[in-house]
């Protein structure tokens, strides 16, 4: 039987262009520049006690002479996320079916802390896990094994869904049942068809 549902946040119930396509396209940055500079900075701020975020973002953008304040790149970047109302309004239903949901989700403090400002997040999530806080990065199987221990639920109990086809094979490796995210569709019919 199943008890908990555990979403990825990002791609998901959030979904925006991507940063450095917006960056390419609004001041020509180079998106072969950008990219690994970005996997090098969330390599960093997505662990505990990480620098703040714009201290790594700062000085490259100065670097790349993109004249952001902290607070208008954080605009420009979170801004541009949509939520989506049917996972918000698919998830709600579920919860009434007294199945537990969480978030599992690789980000750092700016962006989380911003996120805490959405209603939805507080309505319909029992609780959002972000690894900063945990200190475990997707994949890390001790990621999900902390949500199960947590709140002493069996990996046979729980549905997994994410964009990343390693989070699921990771989520997989411990027994929780994972879906590669393709539309909110898709995702809904494979969640009633476990609680039907």
């Amino acid at each position: 039987m199943i008890k908990a549902v555990i979403f990825d946040l990002n791609g998901i119930f959030m979904q925006a262009p991507k940063l450095g396509e917006r960056l390419a396209k609004d001041y020509g940055l180079d998106h072969s520049v950008f990219l690994p500079r970005l996997r090098e900075i969330m390599g960093e701020v997505r662990k505990p006690n990480a620098k703040p975020a714009w201290n790594y973002w700062g000085p490259l953008l100065q670097e790349w002479k993109i004249n952001f304040t902290e607070k208008d790149f954080w605009n420009y970047w979170f801004g541009a996320e949509k939520v989506s109302k049917k996972m918000v309004s698919f998830t709600k239903k579920i919860k009434e079916k007294n199945i537990k949901i969480f978030i599992l989700s690789n980000n750092f403090k700016e962006r989380s802390l911003y996120y805490e400002h959405y209603p939805w997040v507080h309505e319909v999530v029992n609780k959002v896990y972000f690894s900063w806080r945990t200190g475990f990065v997707k994949p890390d199987i001790r990621a999900w094994q902390l949500i199960l221990s947590e709140n002493n639920l069996k990996p046979e109990e729980c549905l997994y869904f994410d964009d990343q086809e390693k989070n699921i094979k990771a989520a997989e490796s411990v027994g929780v049942k994972s879906f590669l995210f393709t539309n909110e569709i898709e995702l809904e019919k494979i969640i009633n068809r476990y609680l039907e």
